[in-house]
């Protein structure tokens, strides 16, 4: 395994920002973590990273301790914080060269690595960081933590605040850095962004929720998710279909609602609630959960068992 996350435990004061986060990533796997704000996503990134020390737990990249071999560690990890940190007084390619040599290593060694990320930004290579738009800012933080040639790379929200078509172009170049074998730890709060990894880690409040493969639905949803769509808008059916008895979950997603039910039975329950609105422009039909949909079931089973343990939530 590259890394292996050990039943780790942080907090700051009051707030218990991880709560027993364990799972383990495989060699060449590209792994998303997705989770709200507040979720913890950055503070464990921060302790894979060595910068923070887990109060409880361990974690190793490779075989080395965060804490313990933390010099070890820092040679075989790239890493790309949530806020751009690179120098700003600095060119791009000034940036670039620092970093390979903090590494000991050199631009030409590993250009190969990099090539397809750095020839995008290579025609601003004269300009300061500072000045670059963010979808450059984030390309120069992605080579700069590719120049040494890590084993494994950690990147904390990469595509947060940058276009549409800068984060299609940053997922591409993420699919050819795996190809190199390089193991991939990324956090993201973009759902569809979730879906193009090999497994995702679900967290919330400090809590892993689920681990799970987005190509793979879990099969016992796949004939109880049905999505409601209407020429007239769906936001007025939405209590009325949480009303209903056979109603599990239901959401807004765009222009439709997810609903969840309880069992297949629940589907004659909500085609005569249909028919009685009396809307010949609804269509209804059963599709296949996204991870979205199963990571808003997770998030709902969870306040459900802190409202039956009698917790505030």
């Amino acid at each position: 395994m590259s890394l292996i996350i050990d039943h780790i435990d942080k907090s700051f004061g009051a707030l218990k920002a991880l709560d027993q986060i364990d799972f383990e990533v495989r060699d060449g796997e590209l792994f998303g973590l997705i989770g709200p704000d507040g979720a913890g996503k950055s503070t464990l990134f921060r302790i894979m990273a060595s910068l923070l020390i887990p109060e409880a737990g361990r974690c190793t990249m490779h075989g080395y301790d965060v804490v313990k071999d933390y010099r070890e560690v820092r040679k075989i990890i790239g890493y790309m914080p949530g806020r751009f940190s690179l120098y700003m007084d600095l060119t791009v390619e000034e940036n670039l060269a620092f970093y390979a040599r903090v590494f000991g290593t050199t631009v030409t060694e590993n250009y190969d690595l990099i090539r397809d990320v750095y020839e995008q930004i290579a025609p601003f290579k004269k300009r300061l960081a500072g000045k670059l738009s963010g979808g450059m800012k984030q390309k120069l933080a992605l080579s700069c933590a590719l120049i040494h040639r890590p084993q494994i790379l950690l990147l904390d929200e990469p595509t947060t605040g940058v276009d549409a078509v800068s984060r299609r172009e940053f997922w591409e170049m993420l699919k050819g850095i795996q190809k190199q074998g390089i193991c991939t730890v990324v956090s993201t709060p973009y759902m569809d962004e979730a879906e193009m990894c090999d497994r995702v880690a679900m967290i919330q409040k400090g809590k892993l929720l689920d681990i799970s493969d987005p190509s793979r639905p879990a099969p016992e949803e796949a004939p109880l998710l049905y999505s409601l769509k209407s020429n007239k808008g769906v936001y007025a059916y939405l209590d009325q279909i949480r009303n209903m008895e056979a109603c599990k979950h239901a959401w807004l997603f765009g222009d439709q609602l997810h609903v969840t039910l309880r069992t297949e039975e629940g589907a004659v329950e909500m085609r005569a609630l249909i028919e009685s609105w009396g809307d010949p422009s609804i269509t209804w039909k059963a599709i296949r959960p996204s991870i979205e949909d199963r990571f808003m079931g997770l998030m709902e089973h969870g306040s459900e068992s802190q409202l039956t343990n009698g917790e505030q939530i």
